[in-house]
């Protein structure tokens, strides 16, 4: 009879401090701020597939595209904190959007829990095939004399590619006009067909490049891509140029520490899986990117600060 009280109220103890049940006991849903195609969209569904491989669940991708991700980022923050709900985001939703937008839904240091740093990613300078440029000296000197300027697209408002894209023009002092898309499929898929000039975007446009579709110029890291090693690294022509990008996995604030924990453990397993790495590389040159909670929570708040002054310096602002 005590044991069975103890029990009891053991349970009764359990249930009142929130603990969560066995997790994960149904289907986990990851959210993604872009359309089908990409970078974050290529990593969502190679890692949640494996994820579901491991802990023995369902793992839903569900694209949900608008203001460079606050409009799923808000969503995420608002669903329960069970772990059910997640946003695979890029930094720039995080660390670029509350600078540049004088609206945000949501506070993203606050709203938002780092659950796992999970990709990096080099961006490549691409053009369309018709830009009679050979190279990059020679885009940026055809940039230069373009009268009316070239057009350049990118994967939205405050995306990274706008980012790297302003970097540029600022280092080299050439005038190009923004046009943001909902994502970086639909903004390459305007660089190849003439829409607009040139374009940031990460390595997952190797097989346009690959086919001719586009023109890669160089890439934007401190060094040169594994995925294209025969290309420059800008840094080479404006030393100390450098901007890659990372995507990280987030919940809404109030997560149970054990559901994080699980889920880390987890997602280490997913990444240091040969096949995941396989497929991320051929898909796109994404590369696993693991940090412990306290490194990747140091990275944000310094990218928040670093861009934060970027974007005053700059002077970019939301088109």
């Amino acid at each position: 009879m005590n044991l069975l009280r103890i029990a009891v109220a053991a349970a009764a103890l359990i249930a009142w401090s929130g603990a969560p049940a066995q997790y994960p006991s149904r289907p986990i849903k990851i959210v993604v701020t872009i359309p089908p195609g990409g970078a974050p969209d290529l990593a969502a569904r190679v890692i949640g597939q494996k994820l579901s491989e491991v802990v023995g669940q369902p793992v839903v991708i569900e694209n949900r595209p608008g203001a460079n991700g606050n409009t799923a980022a808000e969503a995420v923050a608002k669903s329960a904190p069970d772990g059910y709900t997640l946003i695979l985001a890029a930094d720039s939703l995080i660390a670029i959007n509350p600078h540049l937008y004088a609206r945000m839904p949501l506070d993203t240091l606050r709203d938002l829990a780092p659950v796992a740093s999970l990709v990096s990613n080099q961006f490549v300078l691409s053009v369309n095939p018709a830009l009679p440029v050979k190279n990059f000296a020679e885009f940026i000197e055809y940039a230069r004399k373009s009268d009316p300027p070239l057009n350049y697209a990118s994967g939205g408002n405050g995306s990274q590619h706008q980012i790297t894209m302003e970097m540029l023009k600022a280092r080299a002092g050439i005038k190009l006009v923004h046009v943001p898309y909902r994502g970086g499929a639909p903004a390459t898929t305007a660089t190849m067909s003439g829409e607009v000039a040139a374009m940031f975007a990460g390595t997952s446009t190797a097989p346009q490049i690959k086919a001719g579709r586009l023109r890669a110029l160089a890439v934007a890291g401190a060094k040169r891509s594994a995925a294209f090693p025969d290309l420059p690294a800008i840094a080479e022509f404006y030393p100390g140029f450098s901007n890659s990008i990372w995507l990280g996995l987030f919940g809404p604030a109030g997560m149970p520490e054990e559901v994080m924990a699980k889920l880390r453990g987890e997602l280490r397993r997913v990444l240091a899986s040969p096949e995941v790495r396989e497929k991320l590389g051929a898909g796109g040159g994404l590369e696993p990117y693991s940090t412990t909670p306290e490194e990747f929570t140091a990275l944000i708040r310094r990218d928040y600060e670093r861009f934060g002054k970027l974007i005053k310096d700059t002077g970019i602002k939301s088109d």
